[in-house]
């Protein structure tokens, strides 16, 4: 059951970090400013993994003004999952939201993801990350239509990233899993509970400005998909190839222009996938300790 307090429903807020200065601020602005009113932020812990570059230092400073806010400084980076586990352990509330410190949630979207968990049957929710890439350019519209078709899938089967929120009915995932939002809705559906898209709860995040940090970003994700299937037996909606088919067909129709983008953003998402089968098949590489695409922690909301 949800924590109570005069009926509105508490939950705990994590957010994770490694070298988030130019960010943290503005995330913790947008926490500390959601318009709430079924819904209660009890707490907010910050994971910050072996950060160098003045992260912990611009947490502590929120944490005098405000007691909510509580830091884990990691002395090593041992991947978000691990920081996850270490959140779960320290949170003192039974709905637990996660949210990566380099996104920024719009100002009603903890309201909009935690309070349909007063239906005892919701385990997990997550809400509609929306990049602030321009789509001018070629890797720019890759990554809209990238999270374009996630949100088209989320629609049809619940896959939910970026932020998400969960009923605390275990005590960790799996530590060394390069996907955790999929490694909780595989937990969460072994459960019988039910996943739910929550498609006006909004994330503002930032994609790979650059062809190099994009294939490293989607490369990661795909050993780290496969990783989940061979040792959790659980597969995520957008590695159904009969979906992605359907839905490709879909977007040549409603953007006949870009069709050369398109057909440009398969092969490096094809390439990408080789990629990440080559790592985790062949080189037996499961990247839960990944290599940070640079150029997504430029966010600036328009």
């Amino acid at each position: 059951m949800p924590s109570q307090k005069s009926s509105k429903i508490i939950c705990s807020v994590g957010v994770f970090a490694y070298n988030e200065v130019e960010n943290i601020a503005k995330l913790l602005n947008a926490l500390l400013s959601q318009k709430l009113d079924k819904v209660e932020i009890g707490e907010i812990i910050v994971v910050s993994s072996a950060s160098e570059d003045g992260t912990d230092e611009a947490v502590l400073a929120f944490t005098k003004k405000n007691n909510k806010i509580k830091l884990i400084a990691e002395k090593e980076r041992n991947g978000k999952s691990a920081a996850i586990n270490k959140f779960i352990e320290a949170s003192q509330n039974d709905i637990l939201v996660i949210e990566s410190a380099d996104t920024i949630p719009a100002e009603n979207t903890i309201e909009k993801m935690v309070m349909v968990f007063a239906d005892e049957n919701i385990g997990m929710t997550g809400g509609r990350p929306i990049p602030e890439n321009s789509s001018k350019d070629f890797v720019g519209y890759s990554v809209n239509l990238l999270w374009r078709l996630h949100h088209k899938m989320a629609l049809l089967s619940p896959k939910l990233g970026e932020m998400v929120a969960f009923r605390k009915i275990f005590p960790r995932i799996p530590a060394k899993s390069a996907v955790d939002e999929a490694s909780i809705e595989a937990i969460i559906r072994d459960a019988g509970l039910q996943l739910d898209y929550i498609s006006d709860a909004i994330i503002h995040n930032k994609g790979p400005e650059n062809l190099a940090d994009f294939i490293l970003q989607r490369r990661r994700i795909e050993a780290g998909h496969l990783w989940l299937k061979d040792t959790e037996k659980y597969e995520v909606a957008s590695q159904s190839g009969s979906l992605l088919l359907k839905l490709t067909l879909a977007e040549i129709v409603e953007k006949p222009t870009k069709i050369f983008f398109l057909f440009g953003t398969m092969i490096v998402e094809i390439y990408s996938r080789f990629l990440g089968w080559f790592d985790y098949k062949i080189k037996k590489k499961n990247p839960f300790k990944w290599e940070i695409a640079k150029s997504t922690k430029k966010l600036e909301i328009k």
